[in-house]
């Protein structure tokens, strides 16, 4: 059986299926568990442990200087060392930091201490947890949680519980349990991570961020995205939260029965999450069909790796980055694993095979950019069976062998073998412990080691923070009704299931609402007018230029002046061109003329008074109507209701 062939059949086997077929009993079957972490940057005007300015953000090219860290594993307050930060320490990486004096200063740096935490981020935080019905913690306190891949210059994030123990529920009304909200502080942005060398930008580091965390209660990857909707809904509902690309992040955490806890981080749009952790629960079943595989086989007191290095001169290699690696003076390696045979072409997740895990740890802790490596089961021919044949040879390898070929600078060898033989001894226990990439197909890549509480102290240079029950009890009166209450409310104003989605993402509903208390207008016009007309034409624009309290301005001065609301939409779009009109202006560039109701009859009785030629699509009194209807509609707009000016025709 060829590689792709046992892809394919080893797919078939642990009965993989795609998304849009799986039912309920697929994900009974394997035990299909998730939560969710939802981290949301809040709308502060500064930075939560200084001064500097949050939500600007420079170009690549805009920087006043660059800085250079190594980072280096420190003792917990238990002794230990965190998994999480020896791997990092492992990859020897070059940290470069380019920095702009306008969004980050001497603290983002560590060069100083923090400021006190920001009160703003922290009412605005606060105010999300007592609308999530979490409990407020009587005292806040700060700790560092360590980070070593760079992304903070300190190592490690600060980062704080504001509550715990709550529950919100679904637009559908199912309920969430939360098991708490914290505040923290954002991370760095990345520039490039290629070879020993990572870089980023500091401008959004430090900016005021809450992470929202759910217990694993969601059986199928729907109620997974549910939740996430739920969250995001909710945090935007206060008008306290940014929204925009890279304002809200979800992480999954994962498993299946007999797997393990796996956070897949990066996934940036909600309606990614059903793919992500659908993909991730079966690789995880992938995983330990594969370890029972290689436990039929051997044990792993039993197995030991081989490895030889290669003289190319030995082989033919026309697969480029081999040619190009060999031009650079890196070396080329041959390892044999053996007792699997048909496991590195095992499926795991929709186009990647196991071998892909081997492929990923390579890039991140031996730093080998991709590709770094070629097996004797890949699933394309990028080596030739007979030069496997011969490197099989050379290595004794059993027919019960499989093999693989990596290129690497001479200083990155023994890491690399490391990474190979770890990673391979770890097939015997089924599914590792680790924090995995989302990738744009939706699949996930290895990313580090999976975090333990050994990264978690108090921070001492910041002091406690006591909650009063006073300052509690004030900030409940700015707590907005629940996003269930409002989805139930628009149900039964009539407005178009379609429209719900748009109006919470942008948190649409407390401006419709304002037009139905205070001008009269009906909800499912309000509703259709955000979740059709303004949605529409924010996506021909791609921005929204003017806050959408300008809708409520129009709607109040057509109503002062007797017009009819149907030309709103009209004027809406001139604001998307000129942001800045006032609502005479935008009629005024509409080219707007003011007609009473004499008038358009006077209009309609000359345009009535012409010859009439039906014609095929033209035939009858309707169609006469509908004819007139299309001269007039312009000269009607905002004059007339249609309504009224079909009846006045008929």
């Amino acid at each position: 059986m060829n590689p792709l062939q046992n892809y394919e059949a080893s797919k078939k086997a642990i009965g993989y299926v795609d998304r849009k077929d799986a039912t309920q009993a697929d994900y009974d079957r394997i035990g299909f568990m998730s939560g969710l972490e939802v981290h949301q940057q809040l709308a502060t005007r500064e930075k939560l442990f200084c001064h500097c300015p949050a939500g600007h953000f420079q170009k690549e090219d805009e920087y006043d200087a660059e800085l250079l860290r190594h980072m280096r594993p420190t003792l917990s307050e238990m002794g230990g060392y965190d998994g999480t930060a020896l791997m990092e320490f492992k990859t020897r990486k070059n940290i470069v930091y380019r920095v702009a004096h306008e969004t980050a200063c001497t603290y983002e740096i560590d060069d100083t201490p923090p400021f006190p935490l920001n009160p703003e981020a922290l009412q605005y935080a606060l105010e999300i947890a007592l609308a999530s019905k979490l409990n407020i913690v009587g005292e806040v306190h700060v700790t560092r949680k360590q980070y070593l891949d760079g992304s903070i210059p300190t190592g490690f994030q600060r980062t704080a519980i504001l509550g715990v123990e709550g529950e919100l529920n679904t637009v559908t009304g199912k309920p969430v349990r939360l098991i708490q909200l914290s505040i923290e502080e954002d991370a760095c942005r990345e520039v490039s991570d290629v070879g020993h060398t990572r870089i980023y930008r500091t401008d959004r580091l430090g900016m005021p961020l809450i992470e929202t965390v759910t217990y694993p209660d969601f059986r199928n990857p729907e109620e997974v995205r549910e939740a996430g909707e739920a969250i995001r809904f909710l945090n935007r509902s206060t008008g306290r939260v940014r929204t925009g690309i890279g304002a809200g992040r979800q992480d999954v955490n994962v498993s299946c029965t007999g797997g393990t806890r796996i956070e897949v981080k990066g996934v940036s749009h909600v309606k990614w999450i059903p793919d992500v952790t659908h993909f991730e629960c079966f690789r995880q079943w992938a995983l330990l069909a594969i370890r029972d595989k290689l436990l039929s086989r051997c044990t792993a007191d039993q197995w030991q790796m081989g490895a030889q290095r290669l003289n190319p001169k030995d082989y033919n290699f026309y697969f480029t980055p081999i040619t190009d690696a060999l031009s650079e003076g890196q070396q080329l390696w041959a390892v044999n694993l053996p007792h699997f045979r048909g496991l590195l072409s095992h499926f795991t997740q929709p186009g990647r095979p196991f071998y892909d895990e081997f492929v990923s740890r390579l890039k991140v802790i031996a730093c080998l950019e991709r590709p770094n490596m070629a097996t004797s089961e890949d699933l394309e021919d990028v080596v030739s069976y007979n030069t496997f044949e011969k490197v099989a040879r050379l290595l004794n390898a059993g027919e019960d062998d499989a093999q693989i070929l990596f290129w690497a600078p001479e200083a990155d060898v023994e890491e690399a073998l490391n990474v190979i033989r770890e990673r391979a001894m770890m097939t015997f226990e089924g599914v590792p412990k680790e924090t995995r990439k989302v990738m744009p197909d939706h699949t996930s890549i290895f990313e580090r080691v999976l975090p333990g509480a050994d990264r978690m102290y108090p921070d001492t240079d910041s002091a406690p923070i006591p909650l009063s029950n006073e300052y509690i009890d004030e900030l409940r009166t700015h707590v907005p009704e629940n996003i269930a209450d409002r989805y139930a409310k628009m149900k039964a104003w009539g407005v178009p299931s379609d429209c719900y989605d748009y109006i919470f993402t942008y948190n649409h509903f407390p401006i419709m609402e304002q037009m139905v208390n205070e001008l009269g207008v009906s909800g499912k016009l309000a509703g259709t007018f955000f979740g059709h007309t303004l949605k529409h034409l924010h996506g021909i624009y791609g921005e929204l230029p003017f806050c959408h309290c300008r809708v409520v301005e129009l709607f109040r001065y057509l109503k002062e002046q007797g017009l009819d609301y149907a030309v709103a939409k009209y004027m809406v779009e001139v604001l998307f061109e000129d942001p800045e009109a006032t609502p005479e202006e935008t009629l005024l560039a509409l080219g707007f003329e003011r007609m009473d109701e004499n008038e358009l009859r006077q209009v309609a009785a000359e345009l009535q008074a012409e010859p009439f030629t039906p014609n095929r699509k033209n035939t009858n009194d309707r169609d006469r109507v509908n004819s007139l209807m299309g001269r007039m509609y312009y000269m009607a707009l905002g004059n007339m209701p249609m309504a009224k000016l079909a009846e006045m025709l008929r």
